[in-house]
């Protein structure tokens, strides 16, 4: 199995990228390359590995999905008492990755995250389906369950408790991520790929600069 792992490579073809030809501001070189990722049709095309560090530096990392884009950051939503948001809540410094194998790409972004207001939450609580809300109440999320049984009894006590107007739970909300640091990275042929990476300065301007495959 080792021989078979040390011999598994691909050779990446599919494009370049240059400091000559990026666009000045970070989001907007990360909306050039998403827009044509998106337009793919791939299947989670809006997933991303969402890593944080425990208040005993213990890193932890877990797909996400982007569910929203600022100019300022990256939104996505989750249970504020699960392991990421009890991470969160003691260190503030998190990091995002966007891998896209079939466009030989990868979007590191390393930054501040905080919450969404509330009224941004609810707003987009409030157009999840009706399993998905009720499933944010259902979810003690990272917990400990006895069985499968245990949550889906829970599920089934709520949706009989409801009807189609669900409130927000208080432990579920929305988080935006404040990049400090991007790096685009292009895969190119016999491991020499190109890598571009964005520095937020004092003075809020991005300094770019190209970095050694």
């Amino acid at each position: 199995m080792s021989k078979e792992l040390q011999g598994a490579r691909q050779d990446y073809k599919q494009g370049e990228l240059r400091k000559s030809t990026v666009l000045a501001n970070p989001m907007d070189q990360f909306n050039a390359w998403f827009s044509v990722y998106q337009g793919l049709q791939i299947k989670d095309y809006n997933a991303m590995t969402l890593s944080t560090v425990s208040d005993q530096g213990q890193p932890s990392a877990r797909i996400v999905l982007l569910k929203g884009l600022r100019p300022t950051g990256f939104e996505f939503f989750t249970n504020y008492n699960s392991h990421k948001g009890e991470d969160i809540a003691g260190n503030n410094k998190v990091s995002l990755l966007f891998f896209w194998k079939e466009t030989e790409q990868q979007i590191r972004i390393e930054g501040l995250v905080e919450k969404l207001s509330k009224e941004d939450s609810e707003a987009y609580f409030n157009v999840r389906p009706r399993a998905s809300k009720i499933g944010a109440w259902a979810s003690n999320q990272s917990s400990v369950l006895e069985n499968r049984e245990e949550l889906e009894l829970h599920e089934k006590a709520l949706d009989k408790k409801w009807g189609d107007e669900i409130p927000k739970p208080d432990h579920w909300g929305g988080y935006l991520v404040k990049p400090q640091q991007y790096e685009f990275w292009q895969g190119r042929s016999s491991r020499l790929h190109d890598r571009i990476r964005y520095q937020l300065l004092d003075n809020g301007t991005w300094e770019i600069s190209r970095l050694a495959p």
